[in-house]
């Protein structure tokens, strides 16, 4: 695992060192905090009309986690979802472009070292950005009584999330060499992924079922209510497991050619 540590630092140092990181994190947080905040103040509106109308229990019946925490975390699994592929259309692609993935390829590293490399940085730059949300969530304990243990397991299932994100976007990247194909890719099937569940209601019970399996989104609810279901993480563990393997699958028969 050493190799793969290695590969992983020097991705994240590169990618630390360009403007893109910066601005990519600027951009989300100023998306997400604009969001959250005009959430927040919906709220507050709510809880003050709440407090007139019916006095201090309808103003007790308003839930934070239900009503500020939750959207907001579903607005930024939105953003993500525009965000993750331009941090990871550069994994292989630059490599491609550059002429310098032949030299990766035959390097005494294990393929599968190189690929989860590649994830464990873009993962560690995704990862960082969401934590850095963490601020503004910890101001709801200033205005209210939040439960913690929802937000802890929202914050689980969105970086669950964002790595079927980042597996799809590797994937994309090691298909091409090029970065902007490569983040196309990667957005249209995460956004496929997505919004797939919606045809459930059309379709027959047995394959209405199987679409609702398949989205991305209806496995996060569960994340969002405060539970952790072995079925959804094993869900998501999947989709990472066979997105890292079709790019391992991608780049060992590009050695053969």
């Amino acid at each position: 695992m050493r190799s793969t540590f290695i590969i992983a630092f020097r991705d994240l140092s590169s990618f630390l060192k360009s403007p893109i990181f910066y601005v990519l994190t600027a951009v989300f947080l100023i998306l997400f905090n604009y969001i959250f905040f005009n959430i927040l103040n919906f709220f507050s509106f709510q809880s003050m009309q709440a407090a007139q109308m019916q006095g201090q229990m309808g103003a007790m019946g308003l839930n934070l986690n239900d009503m500020v925490v939750q959207p907001s975390l579903h607005n930024m699994g939105v953003i993500l979802l525009l965000m993750i592929p331009l941090i990871t259309m550069r994994s292989f692609s630059e490599e491609k472009k550059n002429k310098s993935v032949n030299l990766l390829l035959s390097s005494p590293v294990q393929l599968h070292e190189i690929v989860i490399g590649k994830f464990l940085a873009c993962f560690l730059v995704v990862a960082t950005m969401i934590s850095l949300t963490l601020i503004s969530i910890g101001l709801l304990f200033y205005v209210g009584e939040p439960e913690l243990g929802p937000i802890a397991t929202s914050y689980l299932g969105m970086l669950l999330m964002a790595s079927c994100y980042i597996s799809v976007g590797v994937l994309a990247s090691s298909l091409t060499d090029n970065q902007i194909v490569a983040a196309v890719m990667s957005f249209g099937f995460t956004l496929f992924m997505w919004i797939i569940g919606w045809g459930a209601q059309a379709a027959g019970s047995d394959f209405g079922d199987l679409l609702k399996y398949l989205s991305l989104i209806d496995h996060l609810d569960p994340f969002f209510k405060g539970m952790f279901d072995v079925a959804d993480f094993a869900y998501y563990l999947s989709v990472i497991l066979f997105g890292l393997f079709l790019t391992h699958r991608t780049l060992d028969s590009n050695r053969w050619r």
